[in-house]
């Protein structure tokens, strides 16, 4: 008689329990978005504003501008949307509505790729293994 059948349960093995997945960053860098529809418009600067790195708008004009996006408001319609850009190589802030954008790409470098806990964490144990000393949380250059 094994213990399950003696009416003691055997306690699951911890490698076959489900795992929870931990937040996955999108790999948005390099990306240019089909703006065809209002919702592929919205959807593309949300992700915009999400991202870590520069984008490049280029406006209905032929305009373009480059820089990070800090704030968006989104209202109603995309006339009544905007979105505000820190210009790449100024101080400038800057609006645009979303109406008037008319292509979006992911073109600066993502800052936040490969910054998970579980890579930190890897890295960390890799180097203590090898006998590294002081290998605390430093913060990485952005250039």
């Amino acid at each position: 008689m094994t213990g399950k059948e003696a009416g003691h349960a055997h306690p699951p093995d911890p490698e076959s329990l489900e795992v929870a997945q931990g937040w996955s960053h999108e790999k948005l860098e390099g990306w240019v978005p089909s703006l065809a529809s209002d919702a592929e418009v919205r959807d593309a600067l949300e992700k915009a504003f999400d991202y870590r790195g520069d984008i490049t708008i280029t406006r209905k004009d032929g305009s373009k501008v480059e820089g990070y996006i800090f704030d968006r408001r989104s209202g109603t319609s995309l006339a009544d949307s905007l979105v505000r850009l820190l210009l790449k190589d100024s101080h400038q802030k800057i609006s645009i509505s979303y109406s008037d954008v008319a292509a979006l790409a992911f073109t600066g470098r993502d800052t936040a790729a490969g910054k998970s806990w579980e890579a930190w964490t890897r890295k960390y144990f890799e180097k203590k293994a090898a006998g590294e000393k002081n290998i605390g949380l430093q913060p990485e250059s952005l250039e």
